[in-house]
């Protein structure tokens, strides 16, 4: 983390000074009556793409909840892999790892053939492969994960924080309107409810649920079906004797249904989904009147011979199964050629078990998606058409979700038998797990080719780092301060491009190598997107951002040596940027270049978006290839 680029000052890095612009927010203060963007429902969703956006003063930013005050507690709490990756982005990563629970193997429990009414452990699972990540797969508390989200809000220059007790009623659309084409009427559900507000918006966000209002204003719906079952989830301190209740455990009984336990964070809590009723096909699991009492008595019956002695339920939920998704994420019907104004993400385009812990991380890499593309608009740096590519991007990989956990639940659904997937050999649910251990690490999603994701041309230049995909992170070390380092680390949550520049052999930037020519065309040059996309008045990283990796150890490197774009005068003082050089880590935790496949004779350049996801692999030498890939999505300066 760096700070103090605009001068010293005390305390707290993370509390950034307040912006002078930003919204009057005293007790009595009214609402606004224009926003540029108005975000509906303070979940993951909501909540990741406020913390993006509230980082921007500039951009004025509304997120409205109906509900009186932040969640507590219950809900969602698995956090994938790649989840946490984004988490370190926007710092506070380590925060997460310090207080959740780290998922390092996954349990299997079937029927004992010699006992069926019993059940017996019959294999383990590494739940994270290695090297597919560096971050673990953990557990916490989605309300932890929101007061994380508030946290960075409150803490940005816009001192953003919700409007609590507000819900979107209804919304229409002028899409010929130059400015605020968004019409929305918000109506309390606090001390005055039923009181309505209008408020004009540039862009709405429903991140709102599966009962979506913005998803019904703007036409959509949510088609899919249902699987007729009744799952209990219950959060529990608890004593048992079953020996592997911290772990993650599947357990299938011959009879009673399964289970699937999932310890939690402080070394008692631990989470149960448990499988109950069958539904018939025109009924409601509210219909039942299921209570907590028949979840604890149905998880003792699935676990004989071992028993559970609950000593408090935290939360508990009854819910059924099912799989839907809605035909867009956005406003724009079939057939129409428009920019969209108005987008929906998480539950209220998309939804399906929860057994397979995507949900929550899913929400969140929807605005991820979103967030940079709003800030890009928003701030002149793109045209509003490539905010077309939102429900392009994330509608394919939600239905790759969708169809993924529909598989995923009738496997764990089926008894004993039962399942395509029983035979000889491990049990179905275990094989299924292992094939799927990429999907549900969040690591499976591949933007197909367009403006922001190029061909794969010179994909052999970096094998290991496919574009499309999300950049995997290599162990590095800083040469400035000989800081041993993951490289994907480097990057923020902040809307801004990065490009990876990898020496070729024997290139230590010495005058005329390859990374220097590159550096200096990067700087220096009419057509360098650099040059052509960064204002007079912006630092020379801010809106693509460029690092070099070199095959040589630091004592091995001249900083000095170093092209100027490497070592950057900053911020308001002109202060130098020390942070830009990266080489091989000599420690033994593994060589980027051949943990990643980066060509060591030619080197190379990995372009990734602000998303994290890589959107080109050049060689060194590729500047016009780069100009051109930039061209097609950012303005040129003065364009805006």
């Amino acid at each position: 983390m760096q700070f103090y680029m605009d001068g010293f000052r005390g305390g707290d890095p993370d509390i950034k000074n307040a912006a002078p612009n930003r919204r009057d927010r005293t007790p009595f203060a009214p609402l606004p009556e224009k926003v540029d963007v108005l975000i509906a429902g303070c979940g993951p969703a909501g909540l990741c793409l406020a913390a993006q956006l509230s980082q921007f003063p500039q951009i004025d930013t509304m997120i409205v909840e109906r509900k009186p005050g932040p969640l507590e507690k219950g809900q969602a709490d698995g956090i994938n892999t790649r989840t946490m990756e984004m988490f370190q982005a926007f710092g506070f990563g380590e925060k997460v790892k310090r207080e959740s629970y780290w998922v390092n193997q996954t349990t299997f429990w079937t029927p004992n053939p010699e006992n069926p009414d019993h059940i017996q452990r019959v294999g383990r699972v590494q739940d994270v492969p290695d090297d597919s990540s560096e971050m673990p797969h953990t557990l916490i508390n989605q309300a932890r994960v929101h007061e994380l989200f508030l946290d960075v809000m409150k803490n940005a220059p816009s001192k953003l924080v919700p409007d609590y007790s507000w819900q979107v009623a209804d919304l229409t659309i002028d899409p010929d309107a130059e400015d605020y084409p968004v019409t929305v009427i918000l109506e309390n559900t606090g001390i005055n409810a039923g009181d309505r507000k209008i408020v004009r918006a540039r862009y709405v966000v429903g991140c709102d649920g599966a009962r979506s209002s913005v998803r019904t204003a703007i036409g959509g719906q949510l088609h899919g079906d249902a699987a007729h079952q009744a799952w209990g989830v219950m959060d529990i301190l608890a004593n048992t004797d079953f020996p592997d209740v911290r772990q993650k455990c599947l357990i299938a009984s011959q009879k009673e249904g399964n289970i699937l336990i999932l310890p939690r964070e402080g070394g008692y809590l631990f989470r149960m989904y448990v499988e109950l009723d069958k539904l018939n096909p025109d009924e409601r699991v509210a219909n039942r009147n299921l209570k907590a009492e028949d979840i604890i008595a149905a998880a003792n019956r699935i676990m004989k011979p071992y028993t559970i002695d609950v000593k408090q339920v935290v939360w508990w939920s009854i819910y059924e199964i099912g799989h839907r998704l809605s035909d867009r994420f956005d406003d724009v019907p079939e057939g129409v050629d428009r920019n969209p104004c108005v987008f929906t993400s998480g539950d209220a385009c998309h939804t399906h078990s929860p057994k397979a812990g995507q949900g929550m991380n899913v929400s969140m890499q929807d605005t991820f998606n979103l967030g940079w593309k709003l800030i890009h608009v928003l701030t002149g740096r793109a045209d509003a058409s490539l905010l077309r590519s939102y429900s392009k991007e994330r509608w394919v990989e939600a239905k790759r979700l969708i169809d993924t956990d529909h598989a995923w639940s009738r496997i764990m659904s089926a008894p004993p038998g039962q399942s395509e997937l029983d035979g000889a050999g491990m049990p179905r649910f275990q094989k299924q797990f292992i094939e799927n251990l990429e999907f549900t690490g969040g690591l499976a999603v591949k933007y197909d080719p367009s403006a922001l994701t190029a061909q794969p041309v010179h994909q052999d230049l970096a094998s290991g780092q496919q574009i499309g995909r999300r950049f995997h992170s290599a162990p590095v070390v800083r040469v400035a301060d000989a800081m041993q380092m993951q490289l994907g680390h480097a990057a923020e949550a902040d809307g801004r491009w990065r490009i990876y520049a990898f020496a070729g052999e024997g290139d230590s930037s010495e005058a005329g190598s390859g990374i220097h020519k590159l550096a200096d065309w990067l700087e220096h040059d009419p057509a360098s997107p650099v040059v052509r996309h960064t204002r007079k008045d912006e630092d020379i990283d801010a809106i693509i951002d460029v690092r070099a990796i070199f095959q040589q150890t630091f004592d091995q490197l001249a900083y000095e040596d170093m092209p100027s774009l490497l070592k950057p005068k900053k911020g308001k003082l002109g202060l130098q940027d020390y942070e830009k050089v990266f080489c091989t880590d000599h420690k033994g935790m593994g060589d980027i270049f051949d943990m990643r496949g980066i060509d060591r004779a030619k080197g190379c350049m990995i372009v990734v978006r602000p998303d994290q996801y890589i959107a080109n692999v050049l060689p060194l030498n590729g500047t016009a290839e780069l100009s051109t890939f930039f061209d097609g999505i950012l303005l040129p300066v003065g364009a805006d």
